[in-house]
């Protein structure tokens, strides 16, 4: 087992340096959410121009360079790739702050997605070095609540720096950190043996010449249970990101509330999705484990997906806030279920020396569909309904945005039908290279 070589505690310690990058990465990330609407009123950008921003300009560089950062990560240092990408994502967000028009902003931000590509794929690989595959999808969600965490400190300090920082003192203040977080991962993180927690010693063929990125594609692409997980969670992401990059504005619009006060209400609605973020993994590993039928990963995503629909709904549609603000208190929890089984998924469906790359690969399914698109086309359809609609035409885009959810349903319950043939052949040839590398 993986603690013959590092010990349990340092396994765990590993694990919670890598949640505090991604709590850095989505500072970083989410700041600019709560930073929209100073940002239109100085810059005088439209929604469209504000969905760029949030979505598509920074998602295109992301998921895209993600995938041949991931290719580097499965050939080099892991840690290495992971503490250099923070360097870059947090210099490039501190840039933010010196913008003067739509298109600097947008260089900066383009800069952001640049150094954050390199931050998700070197990570899972660790993680999945570290820990065995029944406890994967738990370790998977504790590094995912770095979301929740960094969006919950993003909506806090964002809203309390617009009023009393302005937006580019705020962008400086959260962009130092992650240098000096970089340089903790650099100096105290080992690089783990590749197979590490799939045998009693680690791998013979974790030592050999990674596939390159077309064979890892290839591979994945094959398994019916990946494409209907990739879709899945990039529509869901759709909605996730959207909301997330829109959320603020609508609660300033719609309903009057001071920017400082959003801010609150946003970090504790992020605050408490880390439950579901955690119960999603926990869920999937604890029920597939008791019926021995990992179908339970996908069924606990779509469950939950679906779920949350009639929440949102109150959510965009409910002209109380003693009724908004618990909504998405549920939607929130709700909404974060999908990332650890999803990603625990397509870790147990490749081979060793494949991990980072197809970790980027449903990465980039996710964020070019859920972040490129979300804000994006959000934006769009307010500036679309806004002459017939005026203020709360952004209530009605959000509106709009749901029926992805709903196509994400369908496809986490139709890979739950493929996902034990999957992972059994993968399983299979893993233990096949093993015997032959022996």
């Amino acid at each position: 087992m993986a603690s013959e070589v590092y010990s349990a505690k340092y396994r765990n310690y590993a694990l919670a340096v890598l949640f505090l990058g991604y709590v850095i990465n989505f500072i970083d990330r989410s700041i600019l959410s709560i930073l929209l609407e100073p940002i239109k009123l100085e810059l005088e950008l439209t929604d469209t121009q504000l969905g760029l921003l949030g979505g598509l300009a920074f998602a295109l560089f992301y998921a895209t360079l993600g995938i041949p950062i991931a290719a580097l990560a499965d050939r080099w240092s892991r840690v290495k790739v992971l503490s250099i990408s923070m360097i870059i994502w947090s210099a490039m967000t501190a840039l933010c702050g010196m913008a003067g028009s739509f298109i600097t902003l947008l260089i900066a931000r383009v800069g952001v997605g640049v150094g954050e590509a390199g931050a998700s794929p070197p990570s899972h690989s660790l993680i999945s070095d570290y820990f065995p595959i029944e406890m994967r999808a738990t370790a998977l969600s504790i590094y995912a609540l770095g979301i929740p965490v960094g969006s919950m400190v993003g909506n806090f300090v964002g809203g309390w720096g617009a009023e009393e920082l302005g937006w580019r003192l705020t962008f400086y203040l959260v962009g130092v950190p992650g240098v000096l977080v970089a340089f903790l991962l650099l100096t105290t993180l080992k690089e783990p043996p590749r197979g590490m927690s799939e045998k009693k010693q680690p791998s013979k063929v974790a030592s050999e010449d990674a596939p390159s990125m077309g064979e890892v594609f290839k591979f994945l692409w094959a398994k019916r249970s990946f494409r209907h997980i990739g879709f899945a969670a990039g529509l869901h992401a759709f909605v996730g990101y959207g909301a997330g990059t829109w959320n603020a504005p609508f609660l300033i619009r719609s309903h009057k509330i001071p920017i400082i006060e959003v801010g609150f209400w946003l970090a504790i609605i992020s605050g408490i999705g880390a439950i579901g973020t955690f119960g999603g993994g926990f869920l999937g590993d604890v029920l597939s484990q008791r019926y021995d039928d990992r179908r339970w990963y996908l069924w606990v995503s779509g469950i939950a997906t679906l779920a949350m629909l009639p929440f949102q709904l109150v959510a965009y549609l409910y002209g109380g806030l003693w009724a908004v603000i618990p909504a998405l208190f549920v939607v929130s929890i709700l909404g974060g279920m999908y990332l650890g089984p999803s990603f625990a998924m397509t870790q147990g469906l490749v081979s060793l020396r494949m991990r980072s790359v197809a970790s980027a690969i449903l990465l980039f399914m996710l964020n070019i569909i859920g972040m490129g698109m979300g804000p994006y086309v959000i934006g769009i359809i307010s500036d679309v309904l806004e002459p017939t609609y005026g203020v709360s035409s952004l209530r009605y885009a959000l509106c709009v945005a749901l029926i992805a959810n709903l196509w994400a349903t369908v496809h986490y319950f139709a890979g739950a039908k493929m996902i034990r043939e999957d992972l059994e052949e993968t399983e299979a040839l893993n233990a096949g290279l093993e015997e032959s590398a022996a």
